[in-house]
């Protein structure tokens, strides 16, 4: 069997854009993915679970984790932190798996500048007006929330000339099936496949 070298694949978009959605239809076309759930200091919506969805953890113990360099990346972002754990990650590469981070913008920039190689993938919506409706939809957060959302989201923008990938979710469908293409074609590199012409 040939060896293949694992890529790190990062994934940023606006609050509200729908990247969860896009990302876990994608990888259900793939076997050799582990995705990299983040922890948070923020509490749990409605269906989200601990493990799956984040691992929800203290402000205390966030910040004891960030002093022990346990976590490839981090942010605060309205009032919570986020950030990577770093162990998992870097097994799961060790071991030949592809691995794929949801996360924000500052965190990209601080695992790119680490991990150079990995790929980066920006998503955004058809146009604010849209996510602005997405927002309001999920009926979670307050209008001043919903604003700073969408503040944040026009700053946002700026950043995606700094990805590789650019994915407009119009329909989560076709996003869904652009990324995979983007993973497959990622994966047809020459860096992913020359072992076999090594002897």
């Amino acid at each position: 069997m040939m060896k293949k070298t694992a890529k790190l694949f990062i994934i940023s978009g606006p609050s509200g854009v729908g990247k969860s959605t896009v990302i876990h239809r994608a990888l259900q076309n793939f076997t050799d993915f582990y995705f990299s759930v983040s922890a948070t200091t923020r509490c749990a919506r409605p269906g989200e679970k601990e493990g799956i969805d984040y691992f929800f953890i203290g402000k205390e113990e966030f910040e004891k984790g960030i002093q022990n360099q346990q976590f490839l990346e981090y942010t605060c972002y309205c009032e919570n932190y986020y950030g990577t754990p770093r162990k998992a990650v870097e097994e799961h590469l060790n071991l030949g798996y592809n691995v794929l981070l949801d996360i924000e913008i500052e965190g990209a920039s601080q695992v790119k500048q680490h991990m150079p190689d990995s790929v980066t993938v920006f998503i955004v919506p058809p146009d604010l007006q849209e996510l602005e409706r997405r927002l309001r939809s999920r009926g979670t957060d307050s209008e001043d929330k919903i604003a700073g959302r969408l503040a944040r989201a026009k700053k946002e923008f700026e950043k995606a000339p700094d990805y590789d990938y650019l994915i407009i979710n119009d329909n989560v469908e076709n996003a869904s099936q652009e990324l995979t293409a983007i993973i497959q074609a990622e994966q047809f590199r020459y860096d992913c496949r020359k072992a076999v012409l090594e002897v």
